[in-house]
């Protein structure tokens, strides 16, 4: 479960309980049980802060959203300084490949949330996409807050 990701290490809080291993999230402020996807998201949550300068206060993790009448879950959602939601990150499990059903996924939220930024990761292939016009566009380089925040 804990595998090396293709991001910078993260400092993360880890503890054992009744056999499971537990990680403490910086976002939620509370132990979460360590799945592979937490795995995933926990790192790119760090990353987001600690490398590109996202404040931990404009990330929201697990955010909640309703799509035809069904609760859903976007696992990340960060917000402008505005306040509006500005980037979806959509965390995969290492074992989990990046394809048109994360695409899709993720899509479905932003019809609802109207980012202008997106990132799909499993933790080794991450992509970002930007909107540019009327369409996304991939970018190789992942943006720093101050680059896309308004």
């Amino acid at each position: 479960m804990i595998v090396p990701l293709n991001l910078p290490p993260a400092e993360l809080k880890l503890t054992k309980k009744e056999g499971k291993v537990i990680v403490w999230c910086i976002v939620r402020k509370l132990n979460l049980l360590l799945t592979p996807e937490e795995w995933v998201r926990q790192h790119i949550i760090h990353f987001l802060h600690f490398h590109k300068s996202f404040p931990i206060s404009l990330i929201a993790s697990e955010y909640t959203l309703k799509l035809n009448d069904l609760q859903k879950r976007s696992d990340i959602v960060v917000f402008g300084k505005n306040g509006g939601p500005l980037l979806i990150v959509e965390c995969k499990a290492t074992t989990v490949k990046i394809d048109d059903e994360t695409l899709f996924q993720i899509a479905q939220y932003n019809s609802k949330l109207k980012v202008p930024h997106l990132i799909l990761s499993n933790g080794l292939d991450h992509y970002y996409l930007k909107w540019e016009g009327n369409k996304f566009v991939q970018s190789d380089q992942f943006p720093n807050f101050e680059d896309i925040s308004n």
